[in-house]
């Protein structure tokens, strides 16, 4: 879209959402935000690592949360 002053940009929206014209974003992958992106956003990093790495990782967080150096 290009960039629009704001007149423009309520007629755009209001077009949309009458839908006098389809939203040109309804196509684009949906992008997961948020608590639902964490789950399964995190899971699929550890699955990815190797287990020295993902021990590297879980030993830096405990001496964070500890107050140990690493």
């Amino acid at each position: 879209m290009a960039k629009k002053d704001l007149n423009q940009l309520a007629k755009f929206i209001a077009d949309i959402a009458t839908g006098e014209i389809e939203d040109p974003n309804k196509d684009k992958k949906n992008k997961v935000i948020g608590r639902s992106g964490g789950l399964v956003g995190g899971k699929a990093r550890a699955e990815s690592m190797t287990p020295e790495r993902r021990k590297e990782i879980a030993e830096k967080a405990a001496a964070s949360r500890w107050g140990k150096s690493a």
